[in-house]
C-alpha cells in the first residue's frame, strides 16, 4: 500500500491511500479559498453521570444532503473543487472540517488537568482531539458493499493506519472508526463514507466494557469476549458466517432489530495490531456480511458499523477487538424508536429474537 500525505487549502491534512504503489501520484493543489482550520469546541461534563458532551454549535451549519453534483466528497473537478482535490482516488481520509473534536488553542485560565471550573458542579474543557473522515471509494453511487475485496482491504489498512497515527497525538485517548449508513440513521451526504474519532477521554461504553471485562477475568481468568466467541462457536445457533480468523454472529441478548458482532479468533487491541492474513481475511467476511445484510429486506440496510477498540493509556490486555453492527429498521418499511424505555431507562426491549435474526441472514447467504 502508497500512503501519501498533503494539505488542504486551510491547513486541514489529506491522505490518500492506494493499494498499488504504481497508482498515479497524488499531487493535486487544492485552490479554494478557506478559512483556517476548525478550533476544539467545548464539552463539558455531566455532574450526575461524570460523562463528557461535545458542545459543537458549528455543526448546524455543516453541508446537508448537496445534490450529488456538488458532493464534497467526490474527486475535484474543473469548476467544482471538493475537499478531495485529486480527480480520482481509491481511498482518502481527511480532517472533518465540522469537528466535533478538534486541535485545541491556547486557553488562558485553562488549568493543568484541562478542566475549567466555571461553578461548583459543572467543569468544562476544550473539546480537543480530532476528527476525520474516511472515503471508501471515488465512485458517488457505490457503497462498501459493493468493493472488491482489494479495495475494502485497503479501507482495512486506512483504518489500522489512522488508529496508529492518532494513538501519538497528544491528549487522544481512544480511537473509534465507524460508518453511519442511510438516511434513516441521519447521514446527509450519500457518498460512501465513515468517520474517525480520536477522542480526548475513553467513552462511557468501553469503560463499562473494561470493568465487566476485569470481573469476569477476576472470577474466570480468562478473556470476557473470548469465552463468549467461544460459547457462540460452540452453539452456532447465532453464527452467521466462520472463517479462518472472523466470527460473525448474532448477540445474544441483542438490542437493535438488527445486530452483528464481527470478531476475530486471536485476541487483538486495535485494527493496527491484525496481521496481513487477517486484514485479508477481514475483507472478505466484512464484504459478505454486508451484502447479506442489503438482502435481508431486499433494500440498503441502514445500519452503523462501529468499532469497539482499545484506549491507549490503560485496559489493552483486558481489550478484545470487535465490530458491532446494527440496524434501527426491524421491517422493510418499519423502524425501531428508542422510546420511553430505552431512551429514558436505557431499559431495551427487542421485537425480535437473536435466533430468528441469525437464522434469516444465514439464509440470505
Amino acid at each position: 500500500m502508497r500512503r501519501t500525505a498533503r494539505q488542504l487549502a486551510d491547513g486541514r491534512e489529506i491522505i490518500y491511500f492506494d493499494s498499488e504503489e504504481t497508482a498515479p501520484e497524488r499531487t493535486a493543489e487544492d485552490l479554494r479559498e478557506l478559512d483556517g482550520p476548525p478550533t476544539a469546541p467545548e464539552m463539558r461534563r455531566d455532574p450526575l453521570t461524570g460523562e463528557w458532551i461535545a458542545m459543537a454549535a458549528h455543526r448546524q451549519s455543516r453541508t446537508y444532503k448537496p445534490p450529488a453534483d456538488l458532493c464534497p466528497l467526490c474527486p475535484s473537478e474543473p469548476g467544482k473543487p471538493s475537499e478531495i482535490p485529486e480527480s480520482d482516488y481509491e481511498v482518502a481520509v481527511f480532517e472533518n472540517r465540522f469537528p466535533s473534536f478538534a486541535a485545541p488553542e491556547e486557553q488562558p485560565g485553562v488549568s493543568d488537568g484541562g478542566v475549567l471550573d466555571t461553578d461548583s458542579l459543572v467543569q468544562r474543557a476544550p473539546a480537543s482531539g480530532r476528527c476525520e473522515v474516511v472515503c471508501f471509494t471515488s465512485e458517488h453511487r457505490s457503497s462498501f458493499a459493493a468493493l472488491t475485496p482489494r479495495q475494502a482491504r485497503t479501507v482495512v489498512d486506512a483504518w489500522a493506519d489512522r488508529t496508529a497515527e492518532l494513538a501519538q497525538v497528544e491528549g487522544v485517548e481512544q480511537v473509534f472508526c465507524f460508518e453511519n449508513r442511510g438516511e434513516e440513521i441521519g447521514v446527509t451526504l450519500h457518498h460512501p463514507h465513515g468517520q474517525i474519532y480520536g477522542y480526548p477521554f475513553v467513552t462511557p461504553k468501553t469503560s463499562q466494557l473494561l470493568r465487566n471485562a476485569e470481573e469476569h477475568h477476576r472470577t474466570h481468568g480468562s478473556h470476557l469476549l473470548g469465552d463468549v466467541l467461544a460459547a457462540e462457536r460452540s452453539s452456532g445457533q447465532r453464527v452467521i458466517r466462520e472463517s479462518e480468523h472472523w466470527t460473525v454472529f448474532v448477540p445474544p441478548a441483542a438490542r437493535w432489530p438488527v445486530e452483528l458482532v464481527v470478531v476475530p479468533h486471536r485476541r487483538a487491541p486495535d485494527l493496527a495490531a491484525l496481521t496481513a492474513e487477517e486484514r485479508d481475511d477481514l475483507a472478505e467476511v466484512y464484504l459478505d456480511t454486508l451484502r447479506r445484510l442489503d438482502r435481508l429486506y431486499d433494500r440498503p440496510l441502514p445500519y452503523i458499523a462501529a468499532w469497539q477498540q482499545a484506549p491507549f493509556r490503560f485496559g489493552r490486555e483486558l481489550s478484545w477487538l470487535h465490530l458491532n453492527l446494527f440496524s434501527v429498521l426491524r421491517a422493510p418499511d418499519k423502524l425501531k424508536y428508542l422510546a420511553g424505555s430505552e431512551s429514558g431507562m436505557g431499559v431495551w426491549i427487542s421485537d425480535v429474537t437473536p435466533e430468528q435474526v441469525a437464522e434469516r441472514l444465514r439464509e440470505v447467504s
